[in-house]
């Protein structure tokens, strides 16, 4: 079977056997034969987005997504909302592989899976043989961590504002060789990007082997300057290693632009993919520096494979992959700039309600530099037990306590915006 065959099965059936095969699967998995066939419904004219962009916004709400009217997700930079075409080939896929009427078997974990890596590689600006796919973001930094070769005494930088996948693996790691992981505080709401680049370059210190940061914080979606750090890094002599679990997906990206060493990345949040994906990306002449976690035929093959050698971790569910394809799809569909614009617009929108809120302190600092599509906000009181319930009446799904993360994507509605700022002025505002 050759890496293309799992996508190009709808061209290969009628659409009459396809809509039975979706339909079947789909109410196995409790999906409405409707539901299932969904992803097949083409998208709104560009003309109605330029006429009409809040008309354009909502039929791609209804027409591609399974978010039903009344729920109000302001959450998919935890996990994000897969849209009803990747349901639709996630399951083309599984009742493939179900069904047995090919001697060749759908799975990864064994596979180059060569078209779908370059697929992939075009996306992020890389090489497809300097890539690899992962369960996720967690995973692929613990690749990375435990893969290189350090020593007790020397030094990881991290900052304060890391995510638990982003500490935990260089945790573990001075654990079990007794390596030094120091974490450099960061300001939360810089005014200056120089602010960030050297508050991190300058804790680097004779010890200093890597420096690993987020490019965007999973804590409030401050954008740090990763082409600039990246590169002061190296001339340092020090490897960069960037957590980017919120970067593919929301902000345009290349990794060769960036110059980052390592990349770890998060395709379930903002990329439309399923969740069970992630992205490691190592630079073409650093790969070798990294020795596999888990280990299978061809764990060793630095030659033939390069990145693919970190896949090779035995049998997996083969349509998260070709639904992250398919989310890769789905974007370049609608246009990536589009959504970039789209969901900085929602942004920017809730950040200036936010503003307008004398209960709530803004974190997310009002330059766009420093945020793309998420908000965090700080409520000036404590007590908040009336408002997680009011919010959980109204279907509303948030991230945080006292501080609160809001993240938008196309399925958001300007609705969903004011709706919940209505709740929050209803229970706080007095």
């Amino acid at each position: 079977m050759t890496s293309t065959e799992g996508r190009d099965l709808p061209s290969r059936l009628s659409r009459r056997g396809l809509i039975q095969r979706l339909a079947l699967a789909g109410s196995l998995a409790g999906i409405s034969r409707d539901a299932a066939i969904a992803g097949s419904v083409s998208l709104p004219d560009n003309d109605l987005l330029r006429a009409n962009p809040e008309r354009f916004w909502s039929r791609i709400r209804t027409e591609h997504f399974l978010l039903p009217e009344w729920r109000i997700f302001l959450n998919p930079g935890s996990l994000g909302v897969v849209p009803k075409s990747v349901l639709q080939t996630m399951v083309a896929t599984l009742t493939r592989g179900a069904e047995y009427a090919t001697d060749d078997v759908l799975r990864w974990g064994y596979e180059r899976l060569d078209g779908e890596r370059l697929e992939m590689a075009e996306f992020l600006g890389c090489k497809r043989d300097e890539l690899a796919f992962t369960h996720n973001c967690t995973e692929a930094m613990s690749i990375i961590a435990n893969g290189l070769d350090l020593s007790a005494g020397d030094e990881v930088l991290i900052t304060n504002q890391e995510h638990g996948g982003g500490t935990g693996c260089w945790r573990l790691k001075a654990a079990r060789v007794g390596i030094t992981v120091r974490e450099v505080e960061i300001p939360v709401s810089p005014r200056q990007p120089e602010e960030l680049t050297d508050r991190l370059i300058s804790a680097i210190g004779p010890r200093t082997r890597v420096l690993s940061f987020s490019g965007i914080t999973s804590l409030t979606g401050l954008i740090l300057p990763v082409q600039q750090i990246c590169r002061a890094a190296r001339d340092k002599g020090v490897l960069s290693v960037v957590d980017g679990a919120h970067m593919d997906g929301q902000v345009p990206l290349s990794l060769h632009q960036l110059g980052c060493d390592y990349f770890a990345g998060s395709p379930h949040k903002w990329l439309f993919a399923p969740a069970g994906c992630g992205l490691l990306y190592g630079r073409d002449d650093l790969l070798d520096r990294l020795w596999p976690c888990v280990a299978s035929s061809g764990w060793d093959n630095k030659t033939d494979l390069h990145a693919a050698r970190f896949m090779m971790v035995g049998t997996n569910n083969r349509s998260t992959i070709d639904g992250m394809i398919a989310g890769v799809g789905f974007l370049k569909s609608l246009g990536e700039q589009v959504v970039y614009d789209r969901m900085h617009h929602l942004a920017r929108v809730a950040l200036k309600t936010a503003q307008s809120r004398s209960y709530i302190e803004v974190i997310t600092p009002d330059d766009s530099r420093f945020f793309q599509a998420i908000l965090a906000i700080r409520f000036k009181t404590e007590k908040l037990d009336a408002l997680w319930a009011a919010l959980k009446e109204k279907k509303i799904s948030v991230l945080g306590g006292q501080r609160l993360r809001l993240s938008f994507h196309v399925h958001t509605r300007p609705s969903d915006i004011e709706t919940f700022f209505q709740v929050c002025d209803r229970v706080l505002g007095g």
